[in-house]
């Protein structure tokens, strides 16, 4: 008896059994969850896809591990839409202000604060929401002018994220520096910021006035304000100096703050949202990436991206933390070559096909502006495949709280649809059988199974390219629909053949069913989506 009273006493003074991060989060109700985010990459800009003149080594081993769709959709042939979509489960179309249109990087916030969002919904389920690299989505109230030396704000953490690092826009407008939450990083109060997308505000060098300044390459017109870090920039900005990001330093920065944010929350669910800048333009490669991809510039970023993807599923597995974490990766639109920039995209290209053989190109409604990838792992539940399913990022929101046993509130994330059961491997039916894509200046088109719909689209509907853009750009001009077209993808996947006078029936009631979604103000729920 003396023996078991000391080996009883032994166990209960002994301490108790320290958790891992792994199994501290192994719960399957409330996986952590990763949305990584390229900027303009192409569908066929994966060697998982059938690209051969690139390698993503990281993608790949994402996909492999996963479920890559085929026919996975940006809700936008542009970022700041398919941004607002993802985190609302809104088409931006259905917004008349801002949301609609490629944001400056002194625009107001886009979303409501207070709005239910992709964040806020997890953060009230008890995750810690964080989002680092690109914002594009606006900062500040929109009744003042956004002072850049004070606390900036309304910004990300008023619409569910608990922590924010990011770049208020795209890298080539201005302001070009991070924010911390509601903080310019390393802004020297001496040096005050001035912002402005109207005139030219600063004495500093523009691309259209020194050209000899520039380090990297020229510019159009629209690009070619304030030099920065030997890059022009759309818009003028004066001071900051000491706050101004380098570009060889951006991806290092985005992996140093994701990677610090999976470490510090590791303990309990998570949901970060990581934005990568590329490929979009000013194309820098860090020093490690210059030249490696044998496909220019464009080619050493993409490079970049999958070493980025490939730190934070690293990350993961040395944090234990794999096997019950979503990780979902795709980009904001399709891809582009030319965009501002003289940088040799197109001509350094070396075969290499970024829309995988897609008609059409970012800003514009044809696959190529809209299609992109589309990859999902979550190794403990999600088995390994390819699915030719339509999905869209619009959809993010009701799959994950489908997955997280959360509700979406009546009214809210109107054209988002649960496909949880898709992911899962449970159905094989087309639970979305139909997208609505758009682009620029108005322009939108219906895909429903497989039969495209493009109305069209006057020249002057104007709206959506952002300050400096000039509609008779051949970027640009190439989203305007002069005419009516329809095609039947299951023959004509690259968009080739107009046959709408063959099937004009067809035509009328995709123009019909377009027109509904548009005027209801929601997109129809299958009976088999939950919200």
């Amino acid at each position: 008896m003396k023996h078991l009273h000391k080996l009883l006493t032994a166990l209960l003074l002994a301490p108790l059994p320290v958790l891992s991060a792994a199994a501290a989060s192994n719960d399957h109700a409330r996986p952590n969850i990763i949305v990584i985010m390229a900027d303009d990459l192409g569908s066929g800009d994966m060697s998982c896809a059938g690209a051969t003149k690139v390698r993503t080594p990281n993608i790949d081993r994402l996909a492999a591990d996963g479920v890559r769709f085929t026919q996975g959709y940006a809700p936008s042939a542009t970022c700041t839409p398919s941004r607002y979509s993802l985190l609302t489960g809104e088409y931006a179309w259905r917004q008349k202000a801002k949301s609609n249109s490629i944001l400056d990087g002194d625009a107001p916030l886009c979303i409501e604060p207070g709005r239910f969002t992709l964040p806020e919904m997890l953060r009230r389920a008890g995750y810690r929401t964080g989002v680092v690299g690109k914002w594009h989505l606006g900062l500040g109230d929109g009744e003042t002018k956004v002072d850049f030396n004070k606390e900036v704000k309304p910004g990300p953490l008023e619409v569910g994220f608990d922590d924010s690092y990011i770049i208020p826009a795209t890298v080539d407008r201005v302001p070009s520096v991070w924010v911390k939450n509601h903080k310019v990083v390393g802004l020297d109060p001496a040096d005050p910021i001035e912002v402005s997308y109207l005139k030219n505000i600063s004495d500093e060098p523009t691309g259209i006035d020194h050209p000899d300044l520039l380090t990297h390459y020229g510019a159009d017109e629209q690009h070619s304000c304030t030099i920065i870090n030997g890059i022009s920039r759309i818009g003028y900005m004066k001071g900051g100096k000491a706050a101004r990001f380098k570009d060889e330093e951006l991806a290092t920065t985005v992996v140093r703050e994701s990677v610090d944010f999976i470490e510090r929350n590791a303990g309990k669910p998570f949901f970060l949202s990581v934005g990568l800048f590329e490929p979009h333009v000013p194309r820098v490669a860090e020093p490690p990436f210059v030249g490696k991809s044998g496909t220019g510039v464009r080619g050493d970023v993409i490079a970049q991206v999958d070493w980025q993807v490939g730190e934070i599923l690293g990350t993961l597995d040395r944090l234990g933390l794999a096997e019950n974490t979503i990780v979902i990766f795709s980009s904001d639109n399709g891809p582009i070559l030319f965009d501002g920039y003289y940088d040799r995209s197109v001509e350094d290209l070396n075969g290499h096909n970024p829309t995988g053989g897609l008609r059409g190109w970012k800003y514009q409604t044809f696959e190529g502006g809209c299609r992109v990838p589309f990859i999902v792992r979550w190794p403990s539940e999600i088995k390994p495949r390819v699915s030719n399913q339509l999905i869209s990022l619009v959809d993010v929101i009701a799959t994950v709280a489908a997955i997280t046993d959360q509700e979406i509130p009546t009214g809210t994330s109107p054209d988002s649809i649960d496909l949880s059961a898709v992911l899962l491997g449970k159905t094989l039916d087309n639970v979305r059988d139909h997208t609505v894509q758009h682009g620029v200046a108005g322009t939108m088109a219906l895909r429903k199974g497989n039969w495209k719909y493009l109305p069209a689209t006057a020249k002057d509907a104007g709206g959506g390219m952002g300050t400096g853009a000039n509609a008779s750009d051949e970027r640009f001009a190439a989203a305007f629909i002069p005419e009516p077209m329809l095609f039947d993808l299951a023959t004509d996947p690259g968009e080739k053949s107009n046959v709408i006078a063959q099937h004009p029936e067809k035509a009328k009631e995709l123009a019909a069913e377009l027109a509904s979604i548009v005027s209801n103000g929601a997109t129809p729920k299958p009976a088999s989506s939950k919200p």
